[in-house]
């Protein structure tokens, strides 16, 4: 018998599977599919190979069963927008799934702002949506629908209103200590195109990128329906580390371009998607995830993250400290007390000159405070070292609600610092809290 045709044949096929890998999988990784129902509607099943080893050997075969959308809003062509990127690499996201196939334990996060933390507006055809639900939930139900076995761990670190320079700082205690299998990141509406913004999503990218279980990470760049976002500079990052990403904010331009959905049915507000909006984006997230499932078979093991850094190392070592974690020099007319809930170890003047005095080792610092809607905050200003570093003016009065703001007051050497807070000699009102002290070494 002639064994050269079956060699050669061999040979095409194998080139075949590593040409489809490098094109819809590593490179793309794009071409998913859809929200996830209960396990038993719409599926389908096909046999994938499942990584068992470090090694990333084979190690056992099983079923692949994809899961249908909750809805259908999203055409090809559409999530084509959203998925654009071809330089993506969802090894490291096959192999969270080849974990939750194997029937372990997961543990699956996001951490952004308040679309994240699950903020929906009203649209003008909201009626029409079979559900009213937030992104991160259905993204949470791709994974326990899709593996039924496992047991899912989710943890939502959204908080509204925070940007990633917040999330920097936020994101050890917040996320990295539950030990999460995957993140995803989601800031885009939030911060701003400034290089100090590039900055700080950088660092927490890298900084989840870095940590010791080594994590999965997502990217998801959420935009205003007036064109709002800071995509631009966060693809820089996600492309810069090959991570896996999806825009809404290129969806949702496409699909008012081409007058399949209006600016008013995806957002009342600009801001924050409607429910069709949110409906939306987990249906890109899932038909995302369900292209990379699909096709499991084809990715290898991950390799440590070893990329370049976009920006300097300012925030990898960085934490806020509220009144749990450091006690003033001098509280002045500052006092301990629980104003806000999100961040509630907190240090609050009514009256008084404030004048409270911190002694911080750091090499940057920044301070968060609580913009307050009931006119009794005012303007306080920050010395370090005995400069005037900043002036921080918490007065909200008229806005849409009390929120967490934070601005950096010091960066330099590293060393001691004396950090005083007192109220600035024009302010009206006596009112501040200081939500926490941003601290990186």
């Amino acid at each position: 018998m002639n064994k050269k045709p079956v060699l050669l044949a061999a040979i095409l096929l194998l080139s075949m599977s590593l040409l489809a890998c490098s094109s819809s999988q590593t490179q793309t990784g794009d071409e998913n599919k859809a929200v996830g129902a209960p396990a038993d509607d719409n599926s389908n099943g096909e046999n994938t190979n499942v990584a068992g080893s470090s090694e990333g050997t084979i190690a056992e075969k099983s079923e692949v069963i994809s899961i249908s959308p909750l809805t259908d809003y999203v055409s090809e062509e559409g999530y084509e927008k959203a998925a654009a990127w071809k330089s993506c690499d969802d090894t490291a996201l096959a192999a969270v799934m080849r974990k939750a196939m194997r029937g372990e334990k997961v543990v699956i996060s996001c951490i952004g702002g308040s679309i994240t933390q699950g903020t929906i507006s009203s649209g003008q055809i909201d009626g029409e949506v079979p559900f009213r639900r937030p992104y991160a939930d259905i993204y949470r139900e791709w994974w326990e629908s899709t593996f039924p076995e496992a047991q899912v761990e989710f943890i939502n670190a959204g908080i509204g209103a925070t940007d990633s320079y917040i999330g920097v700082h936020r994101v050890q205690k917040d996320v990295l200590d539950y030990d999460p299998d995957l993140v995803l990141v989601e800031f885009s509406v939030n911060d701003s195109n400034s290089n100090a913004s590039k900055t700080s999503y950088d660092n927490l990218v890298r900084r989840i990128l870095n940590a010791d279980n080594n994590p999965a990470v997502m990217l998801l760049f959420m935009g205003q329906t007036n064109g709002a976002n800071a995509q631009e500079q966060h693809v820089l990052v996600g492309f810069n580390y090959n991570l896996p990403m999806i825009s809404y904010a290129n969806y949702i331009s496409y699909a008012m371009k081409e007058n399949l959905y209006t600016d008013k049915q995806l957002s009342s507000d600009a801001v924050h998607p409607s429910a069709l909006g949110h409906a939306i984006t987990g249906e890109l997230i899932w038909k995302y995830l369900n292209n990379v499932y699909e096709n499991i078979d084809a990715y290898s093991e991950p390799t440590e993250f070893s990329a370049k850094p976009v920006t300097k190392d300012f925030y990898l070592d960085s934490e806020i400290l509220g009144n749990a974690d450091i006690e003033p020099k001098e509280y002045g007319s500052f006092e301990k007390s629980t104003r806000f809930s999100v961040f509630p170890n907190d240090w609050s003047t009514e009256s008084g000159e404030g004048n409270i005095i911190f002694e911080i080792e750091c090499s940057r610092l920044g301070v968060m405070y609580l913009k307050t809607t009931d006119g009794k905050s005012g303007q306080f200003e920050v010395y370090v070292d005995g400069e005037l570093a900043t002036s921080l003016n918490a007065d909200f009065s008229g806005g849409w609600g009390d929120y967490a703001d934070a601005q950096s007051v010091y960066s330099g050497e590293s060393g001691v610092h004396v950090v005083e807070i007192k109220k600035a000699e024009n302010s009206e009102n006596q009112g501040f809290t200081i939500l926490g002290l941003m601290v990186a070494r």
